[in-house]
């Protein structure tokens, strides 16, 4: 196992940047997706607007992350040709990472630093929002959960950037 760590930690050194692509925050649960330019992100507690701001500080799900890739492989499972982020009511769409290799991992977005926590498993909500099959769809591309652990503002088109961590130096 500590073999697959150190492979996982060097092939994170080689991580390109990746790209801010979309934001959502979602003011009650199960409430509407309000897509947004900006997010102002809060050191252990969350998106300013989004519900789970007003949840248990310091949880390892304050933001949600999924990749445009991810949501391009869940169209070609679910037969979409496209799918508005808001359906999967993820919190952050980013570009350019494998996110596979994103997991326990610190990210810069903007300002703001991003710790990295479980995988983000789909819920049943997925068969209402895509069609029946869409949490299966979803399984394994329902991108991450992550703790803030640096204030700051993000904005669409922000670069999304993996930082170094003590063992990579």
């Amino acid at each position: 196992m500590k073999a697959q760590s150190r492979l996982l930690d060097k092939l994170c050194q080689d991580l390109p940047q990746g790209r801010l692509e979309w934001i959502g925050l979602r003011s009650e649960r199960r409430g509407t997706v309000l897509v947004a330019e900006t997010a102002l992100a809060v050191e252990g507690q969350g998106l300013e607007g989004d519900h789970r701001m007003t949840k248990t500080p310091g949880s390892a799900r304050q933001v949600t992350l999924i990749s445009r890739e991810f949501i391009e492989a869940i169209g070609r499972h679910t037969g979409h040709s496209s799918i508005d982020p808001a359906l999967l009511r993820r919190n952050l769409v980013i570009s350019g990472m494998n996110m596979n290799l994103l997991r326990h991992q610190r990210l810069q977005v903007g300002e703001a630093v991003l710790e990295t926590t479980a995988l983000c498993h789909p819920c049943s909500r997925m068969n209402e929002a895509l069609g029946p099959g869409g949490a299966a769809a979803m399984y394994g591309y329902g991108g991450l959960c992550a703790r803030i652990i640096q204030s700051g503002r993000m904005t669409v088109g922000d670069p999304v950037v993996r930082l170094a961590a003590a063992s990579d130096q």
